[in-house]
């Protein structure tokens, strides 16, 4: 009894700043720009053009964005592939499928409002979403990372989707950057969550890892690997660690 109020505890103080994470995911930038120069922009400053590649990343976006903000995200055309893909990422599927069915002429890449999107000229001038994932170079405990990313940024990153993914793995391939990094993967009771209550729907375990990693015993915490591998560690490791 003692043991799930604890958890209980744990877990409310985990999910209690979401509203912050969901504010600081995306950062608009209003310069005009073609998507091309939107992207370099972006991966210059800050991670990609934003990828929105399923439900939930959708939804956190509309719930964050201002109703006047319209710009270019990471959806284009590929013209090597002759598919649609996210800038940095994978293939489209499921969300945008009106998107997905066009075969494009010169509309090639996604403008984003609040609730609606439609496609234009990569050429043409519009404001944009970039991603921000802020990797800090401190090493730290999964608590101190944690409250490091709350007081500082918004909260530790939740990673929900193989777009998501990939750009974090990207952006932790510096060699002065630790092996791994501590994300917002935890494990409470018996099951892992993240930190700030996202759901659990996409997974990158490492599949030769922690066989005790679906019920562990001492390590309880996630990290993200440079080979871009989920691994549970022991939460007192010291490691570098991504915020949004």
């Amino acid at each position: 009894k003692a043991k799930t109020l604890y958890y209980l505890i744990i877990f409310i103080t985990l999910v209690s700043f979401t509203p912050f994470c969901l504010a600081a995911r995306h950062v608009f930038i209003s310069d005009f720009m073609s998507w091309p120069y939107a992207q370099d922009y972006c991966r210059s400053h800050y991670t990609d053009l934003l990828p929105l590649t399923n439900d939930l990343e959708k939804q956190e976006f509309f719930w964050s964005v201002d109703d006047n903000h319209i710009g270019w995200i990471g959806l284009h055309w590929d013209t090597a592939d002759q598919k649609w893909k996210w800038s940095g990422g994978t293939d489209a599927v499921s969300v945008y499928q009106e998107i997905l069915e066009q075969q494009p002429s010169s509309a090639d890449a996604v403008v984003q409002a609040k609730w609606s999107s439609w496609v234009s000229d990569s050429t043409y001038a519009y404001r944009f979403f970039c991603l921000n994932l802020i990797v800090v170079q401190e090493e730290k405990t999964w608590e101190e990372a944690l409250e490091h990313c709350r007081e500082n940024h918004g909260d530790l990153t939740s990673l929900l989707s193989e777009t998501g993914n990939l750009l974090a793995q990207r952006e932790i391939q510096d060699p002065t950057i630790t092996q791994r990094v501590w994300v917002g993967l935890r494990f409470l009771g018996d099951t892992w969550l993240w930190a700030n209550g996202d759901p659990l729907e996409f997974q990158a375990w490492n599949q030769t890892g922690d066989p005790d990693q679906q019920c562990p015993v001492q390590k309880r915490c996630g990290a993200l690997s440079k080979q871009g591998e989920w691994e549970n560690r022991d939460c007192q490791e010291k490691l570098n660690f991504i915020c949004v």
